[in-house]
């Protein structure tokens, strides 16, 4: 049972992206640190923001990468790095194509789906095992279309499915955190 020490939220930075589809994983990590009020602080040297403090009685890192998207995994790798934080020890918040608006899953590993974060992080610190905490923000239908999909805004009706989500997701964070992933997908997956 390993408990999380880092987690990482997967958005692009500046103001045209926050409400955007690929920024759900920015999203949870925001409302993580402001229920625990951590703040952010910039970093270059991990190119992102970066939050510390106590979460649920555990001594975690927050990360929001600033490298946009397919960059991701310079941030991660350059933080995991010099903090020594192994792939079991990380996890990864971000935005789920093949889930739809209002579901939430909970997973270890595996490949990248086509998301240009994930295949960056797995690109720079040479590994798939770790967590990820998958947002659902449904397909457009037609692959063609992904791009703009992901950039775009949700509907009303899709944001407040993913509010709750979201919401669903921060009930089940301290077991994800002290390592209690078990628990923790048991009761996200049938929530």
């Amino acid at each position: 049972m390993t408990a999380i020490r880092l987690i990482v939220g997967l958005g692009n930075p500046g103001r045209e992206y926050e409400a955007t589809r690929h920024n759900v994983g920015f999203w949870w990590v925001e409302e993580l640190a402001r229920s625990h009020k951590l703040t952010f602080k910039h970093e270059a040297k991990f190119h992102g923001l970066t939050a510390r403090g106590n979460v649920h009685g555990h001594e975690i890192m927050l990360l929001l990468p600033q490298t946009f998207m397919n960059h991701s995994g310079r941030a991660v790798g350059a933080l995991a790095q010099f903090f020594k934080i192994s792939s079991a020890e990380m996890l990864v918040v971000h935005d789920e194509l093949d889930l739809q608006p209002g579901v939430a899953r909970l997973k270890i590993g595996g490949g990248h789906g086509g998301h240009n974060g994930l295949k960056d992080i797995i690109a720079q610190i040479g590994s798939k095992d770790f967590w990820r905490l998958r947002i659902g923000i449904g397909h457009p239908g037609d692959r063609a279309e992904v791009s703009n999909y992901v950039l775009g805004d949700p509907r009303r009706e899709e944001r407040e499915l993913m509010d709750e989500a979201l919401s669903k997701a921060q009930g089940v964070a301290n077991l994800a955190i002290e390592g209690k992933t078990e628990a923790a997908m048991l009761k996200l997956h049938s929530a």
